[in-house]
């Protein structure tokens, strides 16, 4: 198997996103799409999965709201009770409307952070990590497509110069 792929560059998203769809029609495998800005649509064009990060918001949030909880009956009703403006310590429901705005706090705390972490985990971004951006000018105004060759190498170069690419290299992947 070949480890070359074809660079696909382009200097607007609507040719770009015709571009995806009649790449995707003739059964090439999409690698990759540089873009200088997000563009609409274009991960429902890939047929990318949609993303299954709501649903760790929504688990950080709930272990965020468990651990407020947990924290303020520990420090203000069996730890250290005090009596504030005449309020009973006595248990943690009598108490629960003064916490409130402490559990939403801790609640979007929690699932902020969280998040933050994981889709720097997810898409594996780190401090001082290499830039992966095959062509510096998708960076400022062109869209560049990465797709794999399978020994169709003309067909593909002419298939994209087909698709309004003003520039179609091959390249060798290492």
């Amino acid at each position: 198997m070949s480890n070359k792929v074809i660079y696909a560059i382009y200097n607007d998203d609507d040719i770009l996103m015709d571009a995806v769809k009649k790449t995707r029609a003739a059964h090439h495998h999409i690698e990759e799409v540089f873009t200088p800005f997000p563009v609409h649509g274009l991960d429902k064009a890939m047929g990318l999965a949609p993303t299954r990060l709501a649903i760790c918001s929504f688990i950080y949030g709930c272990i965020g709201i468990s651990f407020a909880t947990w924290m303020m009956n520990f420090v203000m009703i069996q730890d250290w009770p005090q009596d504030i403006g005449g309020k009973p310590s006595f248990s943690y429901i009598e108490n629960m409307p003064a916490f409130v705005p402490i559990m939403f706090e801790m609640t979007v705390f929690f699932a902020a952070h969280l998040m933050v972490i994981t889709f720097y985990m997810r898409s594996k971004l780190w401090p001082f990590k290499e830039a992966e951006n095959p062509d510096v000018r998708t960076t400022d105004d062109h869209f560049l497509m990465e797709v794999a060759v399978n020994d169709n190498e003309e067909a593909l170069v002419s298939f994209f110069q087909g698709t309004g690419a003003v520039e179609v290299k091959v390249i060798e992947k290492h």
